[in-house]
């Protein structure tokens, strides 16, 4: 890959690639298969350091992990959401999160969930926050020689719950209107700490900050939940195009960050 520079790419799964390569979006002259490099293809988890996502592993292999369903509920939801199963079955969550589309379904829940992408390059390995990677619609933070190797999320506190709910127009255009992925962690009869993130109403997925904080120390109640809600449709900056208007997403931002949270705090109270 550094013999040919911004001529050459990887490739994990391909369902991205393939098909930009096919409409000349890239010209390369290399690609380079990074499906069998083991740390391409981690997943662990450990009560110490939590989840280790290889950048290639595919989201059936996510999805069907009975560890990340019960500690990590929104990557489980958004893993089985990209596309079918073949999809699945070469698509990888890390895949999802470079190609930095601003409709794309495993970044807000990543970013709900605190997680972090793991990358190395020419100069070393360095770490950046989910929400810090995306840096416009199809663009990322990587510099060049850099590749995205790894995703860790960090263990879940005790009564964490976690949600990622999105809309779409119809099952045959699989791609978010908007989309909402909540983290929530309970202290008694409190909101200890809560995480709003939103797909596709901005040129990248937005973390929901002011609605975010505005939670903590806060009851779950309806009106507070409300109020959450609202404060989400702020950070919401989307444009009008073939999927929905601007008022049809800010709405849609609203009606899911709501269905989410209530999502996120009945795991949450469910949860060991």
């Amino acid at each position: 890959m550094a013999e040919k520079g911004a001529k050459a790419r990887a490739l994990a799964g391909g369902t991205d690639l393939l098909v930009q390569l096919r409409v000349k979006r890239y010209i390369v002259d290399r690609v380079v298969d990074v499906k069998h490099v083991p740390e391409f293809n981690e997943l662990s988890y450990s009560d110490a350091k939590g989840l280790v996502l290889g950048a290639a592993v595919p989201c059936c292999r996510v999805y069907e992990n009975n560890q990340i369903s019960a500690k990590y509920p929104a990557l489980y939801d958004s893993a089985f959401l990209i596309g079918g199963i073949q999809i699945q079955s070469r698509g990888s969550i890390g895949g999802n999160l470079a190609n930095a589309a601003p409709s794309a379904d495993a970044i807000p829940a990543l970013i709900a969930l605190g997680a972090t992408a793991n990358i190395a390059g020419p100069k070393g390995k360095r770490s950046v926050p989910a929400e810090q990677f995306c840096a416009g619609p199809g663009k990322t933070v990587l510099q060049d020689g850099e590749l995205l190797v790894s995703i860790s999320i960090p263990p879940p506190q005790q009564h964490t719950g976690s949600t990622y709910i999105r809309f779409i127009p119809r099952n045959e255009m699989d791609i978010a209107v908007a989309g909402v992925g909540v983290s929530v962690v309970l202290n008694g009869s409190s909101i200890k700490s809560a995480r709003i993130a939103l797909a596709s109403v901005g040129p990248t997925p937005i973390y929901a900050a002011e609605a975010s904080g505005w939670l903590a120390g806060k009851a779950p109640t309806d009106d507070n939940i409300l109020q959450a809600s609202e404060a989400a449709k702020k950070a919401a900056k989307p444009i009008t195009d073939m999927r929905g208007t601007i008022e049809q997403r800010i709405h849609l931002v609203g009606v899911l960050t709501k269905r989410s949270l209530q999502s996120a705090i009945t795991r949450a109270k469910e949860a060991k």
